[in-house]
């Protein structure tokens, strides 16, 4: 977990040793072996656990290493375009994603073991906001393979299995069943938490790629068969998402006017429908749509209703009935309840945005579950009766004793999706999901393909992940190729020989003819030399880091421009306000580049025999930094135990 508020401004905890073992061994004879010695270093290359809680699977520490200076651009590049196009790779959505990911890649940082994490997302969205101001665009897609891919779904899955499969030369179709592109990022986040500019930038930016048909306001299995899209296409991706929420399970909730989901609540909201809300809400959930739904409430208020048509659930129900705007003008807050099953320590909404929306005027009640509806004779739900819970094996059990009644005008069940395959039975699995298999494939399905929520509803970066891993699959499937295995670590890595490539240092060309067997020497420039690259199988984890060589320093905190409960009416401002240039730098500087040199020069000043020594400066880049005399090593693994990074490990000649 990341490290809880009100330690992030205590002195490090980290400790060299732990208790009763405050004494230094007699090291001499162990470290001066001398000639008896045959370990020496090399230099292991492993993935950060950043990047290994990605879902997406970003060059997090790469992109870290360019905004922080450390990693040069190619000639003639700005290193903010470098660093664009390095989280790129992975993620086409660096603005948007910044601000809303719950970034479990910050809970996994290694510096939660010092004293704060890394603030990734805040970086992350001063690099999409630059490239946006600055205009970057992605590099010219390679020549049209004569390969047309069908995606169903244009939410973030489907834009990014575009993306991807431009990049391969695959012509691609969208089809999209609402009136405009980005899923969930459109229709399910509210634009104060994704402003629609950089929304419609970042989809922009994937469209100018060329060769991306985009038919909007088609459904397939009523508009266009499935039979169809099989004869048109070498390929199928199904990224249609999980459109429909899931009601309350307490009796008499279908078919009851005032009773909605979350889904629909905050679709209606991001239409531009629904101007006001109830005079009182209940929202049950605890995660971040529910937090979403009840911060919307507190901003739209309500207004005494005169006619029908005024009642928020009739625009929710109803796809083209829209509040009138003039009305809206006349609106007073709304009295907002936020339910939850689980304590507020265990919510899985994101801990500050539970307290934004307390701010904002939202009572939070915690540890309750639903009980019963409460109904006037009309039909209406009046209330929502609610108990204290227990969970016993899993299950909440309500306390008896405890239950009272929330008065509500309009009541939001916020407690998960599901997906709407009306018209394409043929592929339900029969609990409303796709099936998939590890290639992103749809099994006994040939030339299907799944990605996002549709399989599993998860996080917006989890559908963008499997959504690069789906365009690899669909690759290899109309060119005919064998599907690669995927490594245990299975994300974007930093490749040393690309990197040594892009600053004309690759290894020259080897000939065994006029060479003669040289597989003993260091010295020769034919290969990548006492370099392993572990990347693909392990995590580094913190305790092969020298912690010791880090102090204390303080995230840089993005500002947050978060409403009181007497200012939050119709405040639409967007909440988070990104680092400055110096400050996104300052704070990618805190990045310890876990599994990577991030050339401190440790290894060098601490080496006893000087057998350490910096790369001459036309032949050095990332990850070529230092390299070894082993005439002059006796294996004493003093450069590895000073090595803040864990790239350095005492393995040669085993």
């Amino acid at each position: 977990m990341a490290t809880s508020n009100d330690e992030m401004q205590t002195k490090p905890t980290w400790r060299r040793f732990e208790d009763g073992n405050d004494v230094w061994d007699d090291l001499t004879d162990k470290i001066f072996n001398q000639d008896r010695s045959h370990k020496c270093p090399t230099y292991v290359h492993k993935t950060p656990p950043c990047q290994g809680s990605c879902p997406s699977g970003e060059d997090i520490r790469g992109w870290l290493a360019i905004v922080r200076q450390q990693e040069k651009p190619p000639v003639g590049m700005d290193w903010k375009e470098y660093a664009f196009r390095r989280s790129t790779e992975a993620n086409p959505f660096p603005s948007l994603m910044g601000r809303v990911c719950p970034a479990p890649c910050q809970d996994g940082c290694n510096r939660n073991e010092l004293e704060d994490f890394v603030g990734i997302n805040a970086v992350e969205q001063f690099i999409g906001d630059t490239a946006i101001t600055n205009g970057y665009s992605f590099d010219p897609a390679p020549a049209d393979t004569g390969k047309r891919i069908a995606i169903v779904g244009g939410g973030p899955a489907g834009l990014a299995a575009a993306y991807q499969l431009r990049r391969k030369g695959h012509a691609c179709t969208i089809f999209e069943a609402n009136e405009g592109l980005g899923g969930m990022f459109r229709f399910g986040i509210p634009g104060y938490r994704v402003p629609r500019d950089k929304l419609d930038a970042e989809i922009q930016r994937i469209l100018d790629l060329g060769n991306i048909e985009v038919k909007l306001k088609t459904r397939i299995g009523t508009d266009v068969s499935v039979e169809q899209l099989e004869k048109d296409y070498d390929a199928i991706l199904w990224s249609i998402g999980c459109q429909s929420g899931r009601g309350l399970p307490v009796s008499g909730w279908q078919g009851t006017p005032n009773c909605v989901t979350g889904v629909a609540f905050l679709k209606a909201f991001n239409e531009g429908r629904m101007r006001f809300t109830a005079e009182k809400v209940v929202c049950v959930g605890g995660g971040d749509t529910s937090i979403d739904v009840v911060s919307v409430a507190r901003r739209l208020g309500h207004i005494t209703k005169t006619n029908k048509s005024d009642l928020p659930e009739t625009v929710i129900h109803d796809g083209y009935v829209a509040h009138d705007a003039a009305t809206a003008a006349a609106a007073e807050g709304a009295q907002v309840t936020l339910t939850s099953l689980f304590t507020r320590d265990k919510m899985t909404a994101a801990e500050h945005e539970v307290d934004d929306a307390t701010r904002e005027g939202v009572t939070i009640l915690d540890g309750v579950m639903p009980v019963e509806l409460i109904k006037n004779d009309e039909g209406r739900a009046i209330g929502l009766k609610v108990a204290d819970c227990t969970m016993v094996d899993g299950r909440p059990t309500p306390v008896e004793g405890t239950e009272r009644v929330l008065e509500a005008d309009l009541i939001v069940s916020a407690i998960g999706q599901g997906g709407d395959l009306s018209g394409l039975e043929q592929l339900d699995n029969g609990r409303g999901l796709m099936d998939s298999d590890k290639f992103y494939q749809v099994p006994g399905k040939a030339g299907h393909f799944v990605a996002g929520d549709i399989i599993r509803p998860h996080l917006l970066t989890t559908a963008i992940g499997q959504a690069w891993i789906a365009a690899d699959s669909i690759h290899d499937y109309v060119m005919q190729e064998e599907h690669r295995r995927r490594p245990k670590v299975d994300v974007h890595h930093f490749n040393l020989l690309d990197k040594m490539t892009e600053a004309n240092l690759a290894p020259e060309h080897f000939d065994a003819a006029a060479g003669g067997d040289l597989r003993g020497t260091s010295d020769a420039n034919y290969a990548i030399h006492n370099y392993e690259d572990r990347s693909g199988a392990e995590v580094i984890p913190h305790d092969e880091l020298f912690l010791g060589h880090f102090n204390f320093v303080s995230r840089n905190l993005r500002k947050e421009e978060v409403p009181s409960e007497n200012d939050v009416l119709g405040h639409f401002h967007e909440r988070v306000i990104g680092l400055t240039e110096p400050e996104a730098i300052d704070e990618a500087k805190r990045c310890m580049s876990c599994g990577m040199c991030f050339e401190c020069d440790n290894c060098v000043i601490y080496c006893p025999q000087d057998a350490v020594f910096r790369v001459e400066k036309d032949s050095r880049t990332t990850g070529r930094y230092v390299a070894t005399d082993y005439a002059k090593c006796i294996g004493c693994h003093i450069c590895a135990d000073v090595c803040p990074t864990g790239y350095i490990k005492m393995g040669l000649g085993e």
